[in-house]
């Protein structure tokens, strides 16, 4: 009886080991048409009640006790794939997803994609699919990454015809934007007509609004993150587009068929070669260029090469011209350890350059930001209800505010270099998922920033190291006059700051489709933008942290409400963002050139806060969503002592970008296989301006005096934007295929004011308002192809 019962013991406990061990399933996903890894695919145990999704790379890992399982993998507009996995050791398991040939089987997988989000404590991300952006009606017929992202909830351009985007309040340098993991400082081409961003060259897109995660920082407003396609393993393919005033051609194919591939992509905008016909001489247009290479050298390991390089140029009848862009060039390296930890090293070269040439007073004007940044992350699956991410990077700056050269031997211009900067700035960090229970989960994270400003020449010094005075007399600030100079190796330190960056984000969830979330964020940023503009111009200056200014700190907290309810959903959330040492420029100020810019800088407070609704239909012919934000965006900047001004004698002013309301309405119908029809309508408060309020006369001269800064608003602006797409042969798949869009901007033709300018009519003398507008009614058709 006793052996009998060992026996019985020793077996129920050798069952109970086994059971209670644990294995890693892990694998890469693939599409099956060409071989690209692919983003966010989920992996589901349904027997478990759990999952992972795939990384950045299509990678995925989950640790599961030792049994039989069916694991389902599936994707917005792929097929569910199912697979039966009997777990007794750690099992590699990569996976292939095919498109989805009929409608049902995309709407399943878009219900499954939207549970699953609904339990992750990530809040505050805005996310489209491209097929979804390139049905956006857009001005001029041109697929626009960034303006698809202002029909949601938090973001907004500057206005039309303007650079840039902002978001909950913030201004455009706060946004963070990465293309394969390299900044970019400019992410519109003609001054806000085009995004930087070939659609059909883009893999998948993230915008961060909040509970911003630690493996992010430098800018304390948003992060665009945004990867490019690795390129087809299986065939050569092409994908490009015609329209009126641009094209774009994309090439892709294997090098060596499912191990390696690449990709070259090329836009340009060629209207400019018709104004000759109307004796026309001026010149506006763009280029660039997407290219990567993607090798697999062996199951642990994949090589990557991506490249960018975008150019814009302008040029005023020969007398004034202005070339500026973006370029980078990425090397990265995929290396997985072992089934639980993967790692992603990178060398990053990224280059802003802006050109200008003044012919009639013979001159050239250079200037620019380098950086070089290093990085290394490491995705560490610890078990099924942890996951830890950490790194570090380090970047490496060269600032250089302009060169000025002469055209000509006989110029008056004198040759002279503005002093060049140069600085580093460092992150570590560490990020952890953790499933506490069913209903609770948290993600939580650290980062630790340093930057250091390095020796250059020529550092302005004065007198009790006060570059800005105050003249209490005028009431105005002056700048001061430096007392010498010094100049130091790029060895030496000139100034170094440290900052901590707690992030945290938790989601509770009531049942599968509803959840309450909440998430705080601190960030620093070590780079600031200059400029007098509400958007970003090529003539805005960039600084670095230093001496004489202090990097910016924003903080900001976010809570939020989420609910599917059959076809629909629903997310409601509220924030409140504040940001120190938010830097102004002081009346009168000069950027253009400027040598000494602490000279004409105060340094202030920012806040913003609001209330975001999104409501989506997702499944059905119909499909869009409604987008409402009420926010509130101000700034102000006291003075440094009691008898100072400060701007705005140191009270609240809106932000230069500040909409109190902004409402969107987005939708697409599919009408039948070949033709499908969109519209947005876009209604906006107008953005705040200082008009004159009086004047006086002086010396024969007329002198306007002005109102509080930002104390008056633009016109109420409104839109409405039709497009139909017409495919004549849906049901071909391969070979020759095209489409057609048509594209009809501001439909009502509404001329919304970008600006309202003051002068006298020299024929009745008095003052009047002029309204400039940039956009009525703009019809466009764009060809679209594929073979």
């Amino acid at each position: 009886m006793n052996k009998k019962l060992v026996v019985v013991l020793l077996c129920c406990f050798a069952f109970a080991k086994a059971y209670s061990q644990k294995y890693t399933l892990s694998g890469t996903i693939i599409e099956e048409s060409n071989g690209e890894t692919m983003i966010g695919v989920n992996v589901l145990i349904a027997a478990l009640e759990t999952g992972t999704t795939s990384n950045e790379y299509g990678f995925y890992s989950i640790s599961l006790p030792a049994g039989q399982y069916e694991i389902t993998y599936s994707f917005i507009g792929f097929k569910n794939i199912v697979k039966k996995v009997n777990l007794t050791q750690d099992t590699k398991l990569d996976i292939a997803l095919a498109e989805a040939s009929e409608e049902l089987d995309a709407i399943v997988i878009k219900a499954d994609v939207e549970k699953l989000d609904t339990r992750s404590p990530q809040m505050s991300v805005n996310s489209l699919d491209i097929e979804t952006i390139k049905k956006v009606p857009v001005v001029l017929g041109e697929t626009d990454l960034i303006k698809a992202l202002t029909l949601l909830p938090g973001v907004t351009n500057p206005g039309e015809g303007a650079a840039g985007f902002n978001v909950r309040g913030g201004a455009a340098d706060q946004n963070l934007v990465l293309l394969d993991e390299a900044t970019l400082y400019q992410s519109d081409h003609l001054f806000g007509f085009f995004s930087v961003f070939n659609p059909d060259a883009i893999k998948d897109l993230k915008l961060y609004k909040g509970g911003i995660p630690a493996r992010y920082g430098g800018r304390v407003s948003s992060v665009l993150d945004i990867y490019q396609r690795d390129g087809n393993r299986q065939n050569l393919s092409a994908t490009g587009g015609i329209g009126i005033v641009s094209s774009r051609l994309l090439l892709e194919g294997p090098i060596e068929k499912e191990k390696s591939s690449f990709l070259i992509g090329g836009r340009s905008s060629y209207a400019h070669l018709f104004l000759p016909l109307f004796d026309i001489e001026n010149q506006a247009y763009f280029y660039d260029l997407n290219a990567k290479l993607s090798f697999t050298l062996n199951d642990k390991n994949r090589l990557y090469m991506s490249s960018y390089f975008g150019r814009d140029v302008f040029d005023v009848n020969g007398l004034f011209g202005n070339t500026f862009g973006n370029s980078f060039v990425n090397v990265r390296w995929n290396h997985i350890f072992n089934s639980k930890l993967f790692s992603n090293a990178s060398v990053i070269y990224s280059d802003y350059n802006y050109g200008l040439e003044l012919e009639f007073v013979e001159f050239v004007f250079d200037s620019g930001i380098t950086n070089l940044n290093a990085k290394y992350d490491l995705t560490h699956y610890v078990n099924d209800k942890v996951k830890l991410k950490y790194g570090l990077n380090s970047i490496y700056y060269q600032f250089d505010p302009g060169q000025i050269s002469p055209t000509t031997d006989d110029s008056p211009i004198t040759a002279d270099e503005l002093t060049k900067k140069y600085a580093f700035e460092n992150g570590l960090y560490i990020d952890g998922e953790f499933k506490i229970s069913e209903k609770l989960n948290i993600n939580a994270g650290l980062r630790l920033s340093t930057f250091n400003r390095l020796g250059q020449d020529e550092l302005n010094t004065y007198d009790e190291n006060g570059p800005l005075l105050f003249n209490e007399e005028l009431q105005i600030y002056e700048s001061a006059t430096p007392t010498g100079t010094v100049s130091s190796s790029r060895g030496e330190s000139l100034s170094t700051f440290a900052n901590l960056e707690p992030r945290l984000a938790v989601s509770y969830s009531l049942d599968d489709d509803t959840s309450f979330k909440a998430s705080y964020q601190r960030i620093a940023q070590y780079i600031h933008l200059i400029s007098n503009t509400n958007a970003p111009t090529p003539f805005d200056l960039y600084a670095p942290s230093g001496p004489f200014i202090d990097p910016q700190i924003g903080n900001q907290v976010a809570v939020g409400y989420f609910k599917n309810i059959g076809d629909y959903s629903l997310e409601v959330e509220s924030f409140y963002k504040l940001v120190d040492n938010r830097l102004d420029y002081i009346d009168g100020a000069d950027l253009i050139a400027n040598d000494a810019v602490e000279r004409i800088l105060l340094s202030g407070e920012a806040r913003a806060y609001g209330l975001e609704l999104l409501l989506r239909k997702n499944r059905g012919r119909l499909q869009g969503w409604i987008a409402y934000t009420l926010s509130r965006s101000e700034q102000r900047t006291p003075g440094r002592t009691a008898q100072e001004t400060g701007i705005n004698n140191g009270d609240w002013y809106s932000s230069p970008w500040d909409k109190t309301h902004d409402l969107t309405i987005t939708g697409n119908y599919e009408l039948n296989k070949k033709w499908s029809f969109g519209a947005n309508f876009t209604l906006q408060t107008g953005l705040p301006v200082t008009f004159p309020n009086g004047q006086y006369e002086f010396n024969g001269l007329f002198i306007p005096t002005y109102e509080a800064r930002n104390s008056s608003r633009l016109p109420l602006i409104h839109r409405l934007d039709l497009s139909a797409t017409y495919v004549p042969k849906p049901e071909k798949t391969k070979g020759w295929q095209g489409s057609w869009v048509f594209s009809l901007y501001n439909a009502y033709n509404r001329m919304n004011a970008a600006s309202v300018s003051f002068a006298q009519n020299q024929d009745t003398g008095r003052n009047e308002a002029t309204r400039l507008a940039i956009f009525g009614a703009v019809p466009a058709v764009t060809y679209n192809f594929k073979f």
